[in-house]
């Protein structure tokens, strides 16, 4: 790639060019080499050894791939250019979604209403929910910049505020009470914010546990809960966060905690694939996240299709199978390297209009 770039771009840029690789694969091998002791670092670290870095190797993977393909030098550079740009940035949203009656007997996506925007949002449908899904707090998602998306999205006043797993990377690990600072705007919502666990939590669970605790988040691992809401009783499941025998998991997960009479039932489930073990009418809203809303796909253009959506994995909005209901999370970040083209990660309002009765 390097030689194709001098010989694109003529002699006068040799040298820019040069100095430009030699910087991203030093900062790559700085970026790794210090996740031997992984931390949040400063912003000066931040910004010119690990967002360099990983920027560099992210546009030599993305380049690799089509390079190999034979495809022009110029659309590899563009693409990579716009991997960064799509994962940097998270759209906010209202979504407005319904239970309704409609049971298919297939998974299939449902309506949902999507407004480009969540400011200053007052009027109510139902139930609001805000939801956080793979923050991954890291060179990309400092601590400074989740705060000042959850203190935007809690200025929607919601009703409940749900934590669906993975909140950390490797360097977020490696600096103790870093996620509890990032979290502290949940403090004023105590009593109605509650979490699961996602497959990176258990790589720091005592991590996660203080930092959830210290801003008064419930994590729910295999527990449940009921709150009361301006829009009637809700119980709250929250499931672990399982690699193996995932259908014996929630088919136990509900067994101890069968269904309380006229509240609304929500689970919480890292990742959405295990969806299809959910007995059908054992959950009225299941709230997931861990795709990443499919990565690579063409929802920055408005359309629906990303390369999961021909997989196992719901990858991202709303879904129906019989009368449960699915809401998958883009992501309010990404873990690692900015691979996101055409799925930007999301800053959502949910409303929920409770049309269907609860617990029947």
């Amino acid at each position: 790639m390097h030689a194709r770039l001098r010989e694109l771009f003529g002699p006068t840029s040799r040298l820019l060019l040069d100095g430009l690789f030699l910087w991203g694969m030093t900062s790559g091998r700085v970026h790794l080499l210090s996740l031997v002791r992984a931390r949040l670092r400063i912003a000066p670290f931040r910004w010119l050894v690990s967002v360099a870095g990983q920027t560099f190797l992210a546009a030599g993977f993305l380049s690799g791939i089509y390079l190999l393909a034979l495809l022009p030098v110029r659309g590899t550079l563009a693409l990579a250019g716009v991997s960064v740009v799509t994962s940097a940035r998270s759209r906010p949203e209202l979504v407005r979604v319904a239970l309704d009656d409609h049971a298919p007997t297939e998974l299939e996506r449902a309506p949902s209403h999507r407004l480009r925007q969540h400011h200053g949002v007052s009027s109510r449908r139902g139930l609001r929910i805000v939801q956080i899904a793979d923050p991954h707090l890291g060179p990309w998602q400092p601590v400074a910049k989740l705060r000042r998306t959850l203190e935007r999205l809690l200025e929607s006043d919601p009703d409940l505020v749900l934590v669906t797993g993975d909140l950390l990377t490797m360097e977020g690990r490696g600096s103790p009470g870093s996620l509890a600072l990032a979290l502290q705007p949940l403090e004023k919502f105590a009593g109605r914010s509650f979490a699961c666990l996602g497959i990176h939590d258990h790589e720091a669970l005592a991590e996660v546990r203080s930092a959830l605790a210290a801003v008064g988040v419930r994590l729910l691992v295999d527990e449940e809960i009921r709150v009361e809401t301006s829009a009637g009783p809700v119980q709250i499941l929250g499931s672990d966060s399982v690699l193996r025998a995932r259908a014996s998991h929630l088919e136990g997960l509900f067994a101890r905690h069968p269904r309380r009479t006229d509240h609304l039932r929500l689970l919480l489930l890292h990742d959405p694939s295990a969806f299809e073990h959910v007995p059908d009418g054992a959950a009225d809203l299941t709230l997931s996240g861990h795709t990443h809303g499919g990565q690579i796909g063409l929802v920055s253009l408005g359309f629906d299709w990303t390369v999961l959506s021909r997989t196992r994995w719901p990858d991202h909005g709303f879904f129906a199978r019989g009368r449960n209901r699915l809401d998958v999370h883009r992501g309010t970040g990404f873990y690692g390297f900015p691979l996101r083209i055409g799925v930007p990660g999301e800053d959502s309002v949910l409303d929920v209009d409770l049309r269907r009765r609860c617990g029947s």
